[in-house]
């Protein structure tokens, strides 16, 4: 018997194997928009990010009635506190990331990213009661070394990457309680829906004080800013369309995607230096991620 897939399988794992890769693409290049976002500050542009998240997600659901889903989900109670959870931790990413952007630091934050899958493991395990395989033991052992190298090369402990993997492995750990109960448009929306309040307070301040730079860099600079909201929310509907059609395993090699792009970007665009010990704790971490893509392919076979 033939273990290819009928076509209309093809074609419905083809469609998620290109969702995937867009949004894994556009996560990628985001620090661009980013960069091109100077002189506004971390703490302002996730703010400006969150407002016009919102407004795109309102958008999108007024062309697919889902306003009602999303007010059930906020009048749910536990799954609504979640998502506010969800939304403190991606706020928290979303700040150590833009700043590692716009403070020179993108290659580390990048190993962070490198590092998220790993942290997911070791929060599977601790939270979940989840059993490693040896080789995802191997690259969990892997990973840790290769934090320790790049430390010892900067002098200090990679503040950047741990905040960025921790605050996403917890931002996964806090969406799997919440299941396939919420669905990606509504989830982001309640979420940027908890963060406008502050976001909002923190812009007026930054007005009122005479500090703000939505408006003082011309139109090409709001524009930038604007930009910001669908940058955020589309990603995030392509990568919810990917996992419903392509398996784990095609979803895991995927994200590898983002974190060499900000490697490339951050070393090739942005000129940031490689000494040696980062050179070297890179390779281990890419020893790492050959480790557990090969894990995560047997393991994909063994199911089938």
């Amino acid at each position: 018997m033939s273990t290819n897939p009928a076509p209309d399988e093809s074609a419905f794992r083809r469609a998620g194997l290109i969702n995937g890769f867009s949004a894994y693409l556009l996560w990628g290049i985001i620090p661009l928009l980013f960069a091109a976002a100077a002189p506004t500050g971390a703490l302002e542009l996730v703010s400006h990010r969150v407002i016009w998240s919102l407004v795109f997600c309102a958008i999108l659901l007024l062309f697919t009635g889902g306003f009602a889903r999303t007010w059930k989900i906020i009048t749910s109670g536990r799954t609504f506190g979640l998502l506010a959870l969800a939304s403190v931790l991606i706020a928290i990413n979303w700040t150590a990331f833009i700043y590692g952007v716009e403070s020179g630091h993108l290659v580390e934050v990048s190993l962070g990213y490198y590092l998220n899958p790993l942290i997911s493991i070791g929060l599977g395990v601790l939270f979940l009661g989840e059993k490693l395989r040896p080789l995802q033991w191997t690259a969990v052992g892997f990973g840790l070394v290769a934090v320790i190298i790049v430390g010892l090369g900067l002098g200090r402990m990679p503040y950047l990457s741990f905040t960025v993997a921790l605050s996403f492995g917890l931002y996964g750990l806090v969406k799997n309680k919440v299941g396939n109960r919420v669905g990606a448009l509504e989830g982001m929306t309640i979420e940027s829906m908890v963060l406008t309040v502050p976001g909002l307070i923190y812009l007026i301040a930054l007005g009122a004080q005479g500090l703000s730079t939505f408006t003082g860099f011309g139109a090409s600079h709001v524009i930038i800013i604007l930009i910001t909201g669908p940058a955020t929310a589309i990603p995030l509907i392509l990568f919810s369309a990917a996992a419903r059609r392509i398996p784990l395993s095609w979803v895991g090699m995927l994200q590898y995607i983002t974190p060499t792009m900000q490697f490339i970007i951050g070393t090739v665009i942005l000129g940031e230096a490689m000494s040696t010990p980062r050179w070297i704790g890179f390779v281990v971490i890419w020893i790492a991620v050959i480790l557990l893509s090969v894990d995560l392919v047997r393991a994909s076979r063994r199911r089938r």
